[in-house]
């Protein structure tokens, strides 16, 4: 009995140790050295526009963090989600190469453009006012 409960916890811990990631921003991720190879991570930036280029259901591309770019490769089993697209806001989970590319088997993105708040003419953004009530006299 104790050597199959030994087993399982053997494989349940080796298992989570495959599985897991962290979450890094590019900064970070430049600065950790050798130690960015030899770790699952996770990484976000908006997509820096007229960088994508897809190939069947894979994409090369940019993201971009505060002024720091970094190039990713994307060669997952499915193809990019539709909200995947120039200035989108992207989270992309792979390894890290030696050779300066991020390499993603997945990505998920969100469109900003459909979740930012209405601007007004003069392009500022504004809070809804409320409309006056009006009142009707039967006078």
């Amino acid at each position: 009995m104790a050597v199959i409960v030994a087993s399982l916890s053997y494989l349940a811990f080796t298992g989570i140790q495959q599985s897991k990631s962290y979450y890094v921003t590019i900064r970070e991720l430049k600065g950790m050295g050798d130690q960015a190879h030899a770790k699952r991570l996770r990484v976000a930036g908006q997509v820096v526009p007229g960088t994508i280029r897809r190939q069947g259901t894979g994409a090369d591309f940019q993201i971009d963090e505060q002024g720091l770019k970094l190039d990713v490769v994307y060669r997952g089993t499915e193809p990019p989600p539709d909200t995947f697209k120039d200035n989108s806001q992207a989270l992309v989970e792979g390894s890290y190469g030696s050779d300066g590319i991020f390499h993603a088997q997945q990505i998920q993105a969100k469109c900003a453009s459909k979740y930012a708040p209405a601007a007004n003419q003069s392009g500022s953004m504004t809070e809804a006012q409320p409309k006056p009530a009006t009142s009707q006299n039967a006078n």
